[in-house]
């Protein structure tokens, strides 16, 4: 049986806002995966490129069918910067993208209204 058949293509994806808070982090993900090419060799980045629209990064990986995309994730999470990442939805014909952008921030409390107003 051809494991390539078997694998899945997803796109890993640092979004513009991230990118240009960590300038550093795009080098940090492409030596992420380069290792973890090396530990897992059937774990492949076929292709990175920055799409021109979004200004998001992108790297399309070929993930073998034993390994989870979301552990993945949450290994490359220890070694940037404060992120969150979420699944975005795409059609059948898409393969799954998984966004990694700055954490959500809360917003700031509402100023208290005043007692002395004029």
């Amino acid at each position: 049986m051809d494991s390539t058949q078997m694998s899945q293509v997803v796109e890993l994806r640092a979004s513009y806002r991230y990118v240009k808070e960590h300038p550093w982090v795009v080098q940090a993900m492409t030596g992420f995966l380069s290792a973890y090419f090396m530990e897992k060799p059937e774990f492949r980045v076929q292709q990175h490129f920055v799409e021109l629209e979004s200004g998001m990064h992108v790297w399309v990986c070929e993930i073998p069918p034993n390994m989870k995309v979301l552990a993945l994730l949450k290994r490359l999470q220890a070694d940037i910067p404060p992120c969150h990442y979420k699944q975005t939805e795409t059609g059948p014909p898409a393969r799954p993208h998984y966004v990694i952008d700055c954490p959500e921030t809360e917003s700031p409390p509402a100023p208290e209204p005043s007692e002395n107003r004029v």
